[in-house]
């Protein structure tokens, strides 16, 4: 497992609060090396590729939490709850937040931030020079067992995925570093919230949205078809159906982020 503990260290948003006082956030989020891999999408068509190669690549320890997302719309007011066009978020995009620059009670500093939309997470992910994973990239990531390098044979994963999935979204979520770490070293990838990722898919599709600029409006999230080429992974396919469910405006109570970055 390596670590690149310093990659965001120092990276400080200035926030101007009530009554002109200053505040300071520290956006220290770790970033994790992804060895090279290949990825088996879940659902191809015929002229898809049966296996997709995955270069080495950065990626969050965790997900980016209120207190990280605080400094983004702080440094950048279009992003904010009561200024943020409807064209990029939906009518519920950040509502369980008190205030534009209050997360509040309901939304703890080191819980993943959800309610953001694709749009929302990709400018966040530009703020820092940074972007989202592929698809490709974040399955890679999260087929990986806690204690192991394959996540399906991982009994203690199964078990920890399944019973997050029968249980409903809690009103307050945890923080981001209570989830176990996989064997790369990446919490939350399963068992805190979806995310949301850079590539448009639908059932049938693979390719990056990179690749599709004129697309944006069509994206959709993806999370989690670890061994999806198995037709007994109910967890894949339930997750696939979500995924294709959602554009790119959309929000949700258990939809937030991590970001990636390419290995220089």
């Amino acid at each position: 497992m390596n670590f690149l503990p310093s990659f965001r260290l120092g990276v400080l948003a200035l926030s101007l609060l009530a009554g002109g006082s200053v505040a300071f956030a520290r956006l220290d989020a770790k970033l994790v090396t992804i060895p090279a891999g290949v990825y088996t999408p879940l659902l191809r068509t015929t002229k898809d590729a049966a296996a997709v190669p995955v270069a080495a690549f950065l990626l969050d320890e965790k997900p980016v939490t209120n207190a990280e997302f605080l400094a983004f719309v702080t440094a950048n007011p279009k992003w904010r709850r009561s200024q943020v066009s409807p064209l990029f978020a939906d009518s519920s995009y950040l509502e369980h937040w008190a205030g534009d620059l209050e997360p509040g009670p309901k939304a703890p500093p080191g819980a993943p931030v959800v309610r953001v939309s694709w749009f929302a997470a990709r400018a966040y992910a530009r703020w820092l020079g940074q972007r989202l994973p592929t698809t490709a990239e974040w399955e890679l990531a999260a087929a990986a067992g806690y204690t192991q390098p394959a996540g399906r044979t991982d009994e203690a994963l199964q078990r920890d995925l399944y019973a997050w999935l029968a249980r409903p979204v809690p009103a307050v979520l945890a923080d981001a570093t209570t989830a176990r770490a996989n064997y790369l070293g990446v919490r939350g990838l399963h068992g805190l919230v979806w995310e949301w990722v850079d590539d448009f898919n639908t059932a049938m599709v693979t390719g990056e949205s990179r690749g599709d600029t004129g697309l944006e409006r069509d994206l959709f999230c993806g999370a989690g078809t670890v061994g999806a080429k198995d037709p007994t992974d109910y967890a894949a396919f339930m997750r696939q159906a979500l995924r294709s469910s959602l554009k790119a405006n959309n929000t949700t109570t258990s939809l937030g982020f991590r970001c990636a970055k390419d290995l220089p």
